[in-house]
Order: C-alpha cells, then sequence, then structure tokens
C-alpha cells in the first residue's frame, strides 16, 4: 500500500532538502526585507485617525454605498474650502442590526469649520442636520497606543529570549527571534503595500501572531532537540541534517496548524470585510491572515535554517561534521586520534550504519532516518567479520 504524504514525511521518505537550500532562504528573505523597507521609506503607513488625529464624521448608511459617503465629505470639505480632499480617508461601515452608519475622517477642523461641512453634508445628501455628527480625535491617544504596545513587545522579546536560553540554548534563542522579527517586519510591509489604515486593532493584531509564531517555532526545535541530543557520538549524520529530519517530521503539523489558524481569520477578512462590508474588521484581520501565514513559513524555511548556520560555527559541531564527510568520502579514521591505514575489509566493518535508501559512502537523502546496524563480530578479527555482500550464517 502506497504511503501517504504524512508518513512520508515523518520517515523521512518526501525527499524535502529545505535546510540545504537556507542560502535560497536567506536570500529570499532578505530580499522581501529590503522590498518591505523600501515601502516603509517611499509609501509610509496610512495612519488612522487615532494615530494621526483629525475630525471624524459619522453619516446614516441611509445615505447609500460606502463610496457615496466617502464622496459626500470630500464634497463638503472642497466646497467649504477648509481641507484638502486628499485628506479624507476611505468610509467605514459601522454597527448592525438597523443601526448601521458610516464613519469618514478628514484632516483636523475647527468647530466651525467642521459645522461648514455638515451643513455641506445636510444639503447634499438631504438628511436631517441631527443624524451627522463630528468628532475631534487627538493623536495622543493613538501615541500612547503605540508607546504601550512597543512596551510589550520589549518586554515579550525578552521572556521569549529567556526561556528559549533555559529551555534549549542562546542560538535557538537567537534562531526564534530572529523569525519573530522577519515576521513582524514583513507583515508591516505588506499592510504598507495595501494601504490599510493602521489602527488599534491592527497593533493588537501584530502582538497577537508574536505568540503563534513562537508556538510553531518551539514545536519545530523541540524536535530539532532530541534529533541531536547526543549526536557528537555518532557519525551518521550531521546537524544539518538532523535538523532537515526534524522540520520534515514535523511539516505536517506546521502545515495542519497553520490552515486551521488561518480558516477562520480568512473568513474574517474576506468574508465579514470583503462581502458583508465590515470595515472595521479588516485591520485586524489582514495583519493576522498575513502574519500567521508567515509564522509558519518562517519556522518552516528561516528559523531551523538559521540555526543549522549558527550550530554550524560551533567548533564541537563543526569537528562531527568534518568526521562525517570525511567518513562517507572514504577517508581513513579519526581525525582527534591520527590517520591510520584502512584494509578494504576493516573498512566494511567499521564502517557507520548505511541509512535507508542510500548506499555506503553515500550522503543520506534529505530527512533519510538510519537503517539498522549490520551484524559484526566484535570479538574476532579482521577474517570473522562478513564482507560487505556476505550474510552471517
Amino acid at each position: 500500500m502506497a504511503k501517504g504524504l504524512a508518513e512520508r514525511l515523518y520517515m523521512g521518505e518526501a525527499n524535502l532538502n529545505i535546510v540545504g537550500r537556507r542560502k535560497m532562504w536567506f536570500a529570499i528573505a532578505g530580499a522581501l526585507v529590503v522590498l518591505a523597507i523600501g515601502s516603509f521609506l517611499i509609501r509610509g503607513f496610512h495612519l488612522g485617525i487615532e494615530f494621526s488625529g483629525g475630525t471624524q464624521f459619522v453619516l446614516p448608511a441611509s445615505v447609500g454605498s460606502a463610496e457615496r459617503a466617502h464622496d459626500a465629505v470630500e464634497k463638503a470639505v472642497t466646497t467649504a474650502g477648509v481641507a484638502d480632499k486628499a485628506n479624507v480617508g476611505a468610509a467605514q461601515k459601522v454597527g448592525s442590526g438597523g443601526t448601521e452608519t458610516y464613519s469618514v475622517r478628514t484632516a483636523a477642523l475647527k468647530q466651525d469649520e467642521a459645522n461648514d461641512v455638515k451643513a455641506a453634508l445636510v444639503k447634499d445628501l438631504g438628511v436631517p442636520a441631527g443624524k451627522i455628527s463630528d468628532d475631534r480625535v487627538s493623536a495622543a491617544w493613538g501615541g500612547q497606543v503605540t508607546q504601550q504596545a512597543l512596551l510589550g513587545l520589549g518586554i515579550f522579546l525578552v521572556l521569549v529570549l529567556g526561556y528559549l536560553v533555559i529551555r534549549f540554548e542562546w542560538r535557538m534563542a537567537v534562531a526564534a527571534v530572529s523569525s519573530l522579527l522577519l515576521d513582524l517586519v514583513l507583515t508591516a510591509g505588506v499592510y504598507s503595500l495595501v494601504g490599510f489604515e493602521v489602527t488599534p486593532s491592527t497593533v493588537i493584531g501584530f502582538l497577537t501572531i508574536l505568540g503563534f509564531s513562537l508556538y510553531d517555532v518551539v514545536v519545530v526545535f523541540d524536535k530539532v532537540q532530541e534529533n541531536t541530543r547526543g549526536i557528537t557520538a555518532g557519525s551518521t549524520r550531521t546537524y544539518s541534517e538532523a535538523t532537515n529530519l526534524a522540520v520534515n517530521q514535523t511539516l505536517m503539523r506546521s502545515i495542519n496548524t497553520g490552515l486551521v489558524a488561518l480558516l477562520p481569520v480568512g473568513g474574517l477578512l474576506f468574508i465579514g470585510a470583503g462581502l458583508l462590508g465590515a470595515g472595521t474588521l479588516k485591520d485586524l484581520g489582514l495583519v493576522l491572515f498575513v502574519g500567521m501565514g508567515l509564522g509558519v513559513l518562517s519556522s518552516i524555511v528561516f528559523a531551523s535554517p538559521m540555526l543549522a548556520a549558527l550550530k554550524d560555527q560551533e567548533p564541537r559541531i563543526k569537528a562531527h561534521t568534518a568526521r562525517v564527510l570525511a567518513r562517507r568520502t572514504g577517508r581513513s579514521g579519526d581525525v582527534a586520534r591520527g590517520e591510520r591505514a584502512r584494509t578494504p575489509e576493516a573498512t566494511a566493518s567499521d564502517e557507520v550504519p548505511a541509512l535507508a535508501g542510500t548506499t555506503p559512502g553515500a550522503s543520506p537523502r534529505p530527512g533519510a532516518r538510519p537503517a539498522g546496524k549490520r551484524g559484526s563480530n566484535r570479538g574476532g578479527g579482521a577474517g570473522n567479520r562478513p564482507s560487505g555482500g556476505q550474510k552471517r550464517r
């Protein structure tokens, strides 16, 4: 019976060499970061009224569509000559069950200027003056929200670093935090490119995706730690290969967890904000959808390769990698004990266990598990050991 994808992934038979292609993943991540930073500098962010300050006009939904409400406010501020129409934000639908209203933001206006705009709206839309209201919002509140969010982010990162150092090691902590920062930068880049308003809901969404991204990284790193425990005592695989096996083994779990989390968030974004027109949901929905998706991808193609790159610089792991590669290429002996001559018979008997689906001396397939050791008689001489193609009776 053919094995399913999940079983082939766990058994190391799917042949996905993710960690081995880390240079490619790092190059892609670097290019995306450059693109995101370029968007920050060129396009910037469309700050909501809570962060930039301004005047907010509330119109009844009976005026028609959101576009109609936006165009009416844009025309009113132009007619009154109190603000540039470019400062008029998109109309957002608020409320439900017969109490729907449209909220439209403009630049900060004085009270008499706001009254002129309201008068123009009453004349243009033909609605009672009591149905249209205005509210001035200061940017100070948004600044306080930003300050508290940055403080929370800093505390979160410190706690994460401390936990990962205690639970794993500092290299895993560095790789995990690097993955988190990558998620934040790329999510912010998407937000900048799309041009959605940055609201308090956006800030809450950014803080939410941190926990989700960390969860997936810890799951992968826990499997990495299991696969690499005591790895320098053997000579069958390098640290990078053991890390790649862990990524293969947890890949289906990461994909399943990500899909289950993204489905309701996708419904919030595409159905709630897109089809039903609940504009207040799109700020939170977009940041959660993009951030969670990037969190799953970064835990697979960035965090684990980053960990392998850091570990490969450790002298102990570097020596172990050289020893494994030396055995595969047929070079003799242990580097630490000096060179020693080996006969073909000794080479066959002392060879490390072959890996499933490979030939002696070949590097293992990405994610491959070691096969059982070949039988040998360590008590006898070389003549008592079976040759490469001879079975013990």
